[in-house]
This record gives structure tokens, C-alpha cells and sequence, in this order.
């Protein structure tokens, strides 16, 4: 069995190390959340991230085969949806339902 003290330095520096690691973030977003780069970055980075995984998501796709309506005809519905409605939320339910019934109905093997 530990030494008392021992088990007792153990778990200080383990909750010292996990408050700390908690309260790290916290820290350091603070100035952060002032600079000119954080906030062009904020208002930027939704579209790029979402042009990137499109594009990840699409690029062995082939076009030219009957399965890949069901990824394409989702992606139209959530564009639409989204230029219609600007809710993230039902776009992003809407393409994924699109998606899910072509793919288990129409273009099942």
C-alpha cells in the first residue's frame, strides 16, 4: 500500500493538472477573441470549411455511374434548402434524408 502522503501528493497533482488543462482554454480564448485575424477567420471559415468537405466528400465520386445521383441529388436538395430557408438545421437534415431514402430505395444493390 502507498505511503499516505504520497497518495495524497498524487492527487493533488492530478487535480491540479486537470483544472488547469480546463482552465487553460478559457485563458487563452480572452484575448483572443479581440484580434482582427480571430474575428475575419470567424466569419470566413464556415464556407471554406464546408467547400473542403464537399470536396473531399465528392472527389472519387463517379459522375458518370447511376449511383451518383444519390450524393449529387442530396447535395442539391441541402444548396436548396439552404438558399431557400438559410436554416443549417433542415438543410443539412434534408440532404442527409435525401441521401438516405435514394440510397437504401432507389440505388440499393
Amino acid at each position: 500500500m502507498p505511503d499516505t502522503r504520497y497518495a495524497i501528493a498524487a492527487v493533488l497533482v492530478a487535480a491540479t493538472v486537470t483544472w488547469t488543462l480546463r482552465a487553460l482554454p478559457f485563458a487563452v480564448l480572452t484575448p483572443l477573441r479581440e484580434s482582427g485575424t480571430v474575428q475575419y477567420l470567424s466569419t470566413r471559415m464556415p464556407a471554406g470549411v464546408m467547400v473542403i468537405l464537399v470536396v473531399y466528400c465528392l472527389h472519387g465520386l463517379p459522375v458518370t455511374e447511376a449511383r451518383a445521383t444519390a450524393p449529387l441529388a442530396a447535395l442539391a436538395v441541402t444548396i436548396g434548402l439552404h438558399l431557400w430557408r438559410r436554416n443549417a438545421l433542415l438543410s443539412i437534415l434534408g440532404g442527409t434524408a435525401t441521401h438516405v431514402i435514394l440510397a437504401s430505395t432507389v440505388f440499393a444493390h
